[in-house]
C-alpha cells in the first residue's frame, strides 16, 4: 500500500474554531485513500485568516505537510484544489517543491499539467465573472440608475443568475474530463458514474454526493 500525507485547510480563524469545512474535507480525502488503497500516514490542518494566504511563508503546517510527504517519498494529498490556493502562480510554485500532489475531486490520474489547467481556469473565470460585474454596476451608473436600492432588485439578481451560470459552466467542464475517464473504465450508467464520483472524493458544485440525477444534470449541461 502506498503512502501520502493529507493537508487540510480552512480560511478563516471561525471557521477552524467550529470545524466549519474540516470534516467535509477530511471525509472526502478519506474516501478517495480508501478507494485508491493510499494509507494516509500524517493529516496536517491549517488555519489561517486569510491574510497572506498565498505566501508558503505564512502556511506552516503545509511546510510540513511537504516535508513529511518528502520524507516518505509519497504525495500531499487535498479534498479540491482551492485547499492548496486559488492563485496559479502559487499552484505552480508548490509543483516546483519535488513533492506530486493528488486532488481527490479530480481523482488520481491527474497530471501536473491539468492541475495547473485547472488553476488557470478557475483563476480566469473568477477574474471574468468580477470584471463583467463590475462592467454592469458601471454601466448602469453611467445610464443614471441607482444602485443598491430595491428597484434595481431584479437587476441584481439577473447579474447574479448570470455569474452562477458561467460558475456551473466552468465547473461542468471541468468534472466531464472525470466522467469521461470513468466512462472510458466501463462504469457508463448514471448511478454508477454518481458512486464513482463518490469513491473518489469528487463533490457535486454544492459539496454533497452525487446521484444518477445529478449527473445526468451536468451531462445535459456539457451537451
Amino acid at each position: 500500500m502506498s503512502k501520502a500525507v493529507a493537508y487540510i485547510r480552512v480560511s478563516t480563524t471561525k471557521q477552524g474554531r467550529s470545524g466549519l469545512g474540516m470534516d467535509a474535507q477530511r471525509d472526502a480525502i478519506e474516501r478517495f485513500a480508501s478507494a485508491e488503497g493510499i494509507e494516509i500516514v500524517a493529516t496536517f490542518t491549517e488555519i489561517e485568516t486569510g491574510k497572506g494566504s498565498d505566501a508558503i511563508e505564512r502556511r506552516p503546517e503545509l511546510a510540513k505537510a511537504l516535508t513529511t510527504a518528502r520524507k516518505i517519498k509519497g504525495p500531499v494529498i487535498v479534498a479540491k484544489l482551492d485547499r492548496l490556493s486559488r492563485d496559479v502562480h502559487f499552484i505552480s510554485g508548490l509543483m516546483a517543491q519535488r513533492v506530486s500532489f493528488l486532488v481527490a475531486e479530480l481523482g488520481a490520474d491527474t497530471d501536473p499539467f491539468v492541475l495547473h489547467l485547472y488553476a488557470a481556469l478557475a483563476e480566469k473565470e473568477r477574474a471574468l465573472i468580477s470584471a463583467r460585474t463590475k462592467a454592469a454596476l458601471q454601466a448602469k451608473r453611467a445610464a443614471g440608475a441607482k444602485l443598491g436600492n430595491r428597484t434595481n432588485l431584479s437587476e441584481a439578481q439577473k447579474i447574479g443568475a448570470a455569474a452562477n451560470a458561467r460558475a456551473a459552466d466552468t465547473f461542468a467542464a471541468n468534472v466531464l474530463p472525470i466522467i469521461r475517464s470513468i466512462e472510458a473504465a466501463g462504469m457508463t450508467t448514471l448511478r454508477d458514474i454518481a458512486e464513482t464520483l463518490n469513491a473518489r472524493g469528487v463533490q457535486t458544485p454544492r459539496g454533497g454526493d452525487w446521484h444518477a440525477r445529478s449527473v445526468s444534470r451536468l451531462l445535459k449541461r456539457c451537451a
